[in-house]
């Protein structure tokens, strides 16, 4: 499951090559030539700050080719890159390349770049070239993977995700099928290389390309795999890494998914809790099982009634989605669900929608690349049957997400090419220590693949916040960023947690109070204390939202899981 979000259309490269599909160039790699970007910036779905110090045109882009498929180099893709330079001389001073990926699968790293440049404190500042990049299939790169217009992908309102019978439920799999057709029909040749160890390959050849012995990578949410086997495929290679709101590498694709249904769930009910704890002000009810009935009250009165004919329960689900990633959008969520539950005005919510959900091309660009890599690094059920009783079952146990998550993915049922193997993640001695970064209650990467790519590469380290936003690394958490930026300037890690058994954890509330929390004070919800499976050093989350007038919030950092 991932967040829809806005990428950048661009103008197409001239491709040249006898009996090369359009988008494949039978040309050899060569340097990226660095021209000032211009009007080629993304859209902002970062709200991507200035760099101080810096103008506008110092931001450069540029793209490189790379193989199409690395076991015949014959033919080439392009990658779109952004590069802001650091000030820093050449030499110790100077920290090399920090390439950055902001997850997805099908998100834009190019504007990514521009927040890290920015973000990025004195002494530190200017001592990376901060790079960011369009994976292949991806905004500006070429080829860039479009399937369906985009107005038919998400004409409103959308049958509803949850099915009420086997009619219902066809309509839905017969529009996820449709979507494969098209994807296989355009796409045939590309398809087949649309993988995350690819891409991968493709980060070493943006490295080789830039002339960097070794490069360093910051990466959230689904960059974090994309990270990881990076770091197995090319030990040697890597500089720092940070990884930021881990993927587990135990369930591609399909199982982590199914794990992605609770954790979503549990964290609207932390919604619906925060919403009920301020009933003075959103008059929702006083309990979470309260603010829960009119949740769904309302969710059943917009299938037979859509807002202004356009936001029905489809509308909705992948409205309040995004308050799993962020609940920096709480206090503007609940108040549109208060203007419709009390007043039958449906304006806030039109305008929530409008606000942070994307159904243009660029969402539909990073829709079909998500669907592509993921329906093609591993294998998926082909037998629907399997889908209907897996979803059945868990749409008992975490109603939100399951039915809308189960949408999301079922074009990989039907995909024209079948899910490989995926890269087999490993530790290797050449590995410098990778920094881990994880939210507890992170609903798009559930915190025990943290813990479980902790253990996997044991020269790790783990810093965990008691909080729920996708993306902690940069998002005004000083006890992380702190540890953070230490790391980046010199490898500094912290000491490995010791071991010991059976701890909890404090309450978010009690961590919160403390502060921070001491080094190795116990895994998250009720794991074990053994070694390698407890966060190395635990911070405390950034404080819940409180309740304002509405207006425009930004946006996490991280994108998709």
């Amino acid at each position: 499951m991932k967040r829809v979000i806005r990428v950048v259309a661009g103008v197409a490269l001239l491709a040249a090559g006898i009996g090369a599909p359009q988008g494949a160039v039978a040309q050899r790699r060569d340097e990226p030539v660095w021209k000032p970007c211009g009007g080629q910036r993304g859209t902002g779905i970062f709200g991507p700050p200035a760099v101080p110090g810096r103008a506008a045109n110092e931001e450069e882009c540029a793209w490189v080719r790379v193989p199409l498929d690395y076991g015949d180099p014959s033919r080439t893709i392009s990658l779109a890159l952004t590069r802001i330079r650091g000030t820093a001389a050449p030499g110790r001073d100077h920290l090399g390349v920090l390439l950055v990926n902001p997850g997805g699968p099908g998100a834009s790293g190019r504007d990514l770049a521009r927040r890290v440049a920015a973000q990025l404190p004195p002494g530190l500042s200017g001592r990376f070239d901060v790079v960011g990049f369009d994976p292949r299939g991806v905004g500006r790169s070429r080829p860039a993977l479009r399937c369906m217009s985009p107005e038919k992908l998400y004409d409103a309102p959308r049958p509803d995700y949850v099915p009420r019978d086997r009619r219902e439920e066809g309509v839905l799999v017969g529009r996820a099928r449709r979507y494969a057709e098209a994807c296989g029909s355009r796409w045939n040749w590309l398809l087949p290389y649309m993988t995350t160890e690819n891409s991968a390959r493709d980060m070493d050849a943006i490295r080789e390309a830039l002339g960097e012995r070794r490069i360093s990578y910051l990466g959230y949410s689904y960059g974090t795999y994309l990270g990881a086997v990076y770091a197995t495929l090319f030990p040697d290679r890597v500089g720092r890494m940070v990884l930021d709101s881990v993927v587990d590498p135990k369930g591609i694709w399909y199982e982590s998914n199914l794990a992605q249904n609770v954790t979503f769930d549990r964290r609207h009910q932390d919604f619906l809790r925060w919403t009920a704890r301020h009933n003075d002000v959103y008059r929702l009810g006083p309990t979470q099982k309260a603010v829960s009935f009119a949740w769904y009250a309302m969710r059943d009165r917009l299938r037979d009634h859509p807002a202004g004919g356009r936001l029905g329960p489809s509308e909705l689900d992948d409205l309040y989605t995004v308050a799993g990633y962020s609940d920096l959008v709480w206090p503007q969520f609940a108040r549109a669900f208060s203007a419709y539950v009390r007043k039958g005005d449906a304006g806030p919510l039109l305008a929530a929608h409008r606000r942070n959900v994307e159904t243009d091309a660029a969402a539909e660009n990073s829709y079909a690349v998500y669907l592509a890599v993921q329906c093609r690094d591993a294998p998926w059920p082909r037998d629907w049957g399997a889908w209907r009783r897996d979803m059945t079952r868990m749409h008992s146990r975490a109603p939100f997400l399951t039915w809308s998550n189960a949408w999301y993915n079922a074009p990989c049922a039907f995909w024209p090419q079948r899910g490989g193997t995926p890269v087999r993640l490993r530790d290797d001695p050449r590995l410098p220590p990778i920094m881990l970064i994880q939210a507890e209650r992170d609903a798009a990467t559930p915190y025990d693949g943290a813990l479980r790519l902790r253990r996997l590469f044991t020269a790790s380290r783990l810093v965990s916040a008691t909080s729920g936003n996708h993306g902690v690394a940069f998002d005004g958490n000083a006890c992380v960023d702190r540890r953070l930026f230490a790391y980046l300037r010199d490898g500094t890690l912290p000491a490995p947690a010791p071991a010991a058994t059976s701890a909890r954890p404090a309450a978010s509330g009690d961590a919160r109070r403390a502060g921070t929390a001491g080094v190795g004070t116990g895994a998250a919800y009720g794991a074990a204390r053994r070694p390698g499976i407890a966060a190395d050093v635990r911070c405390a989350g950034n404080p819940e939202p409180v309740p304002v007038e509405d207006r425009p919030v930004a946006r996490p950092i991280a994108m998709g899981g």
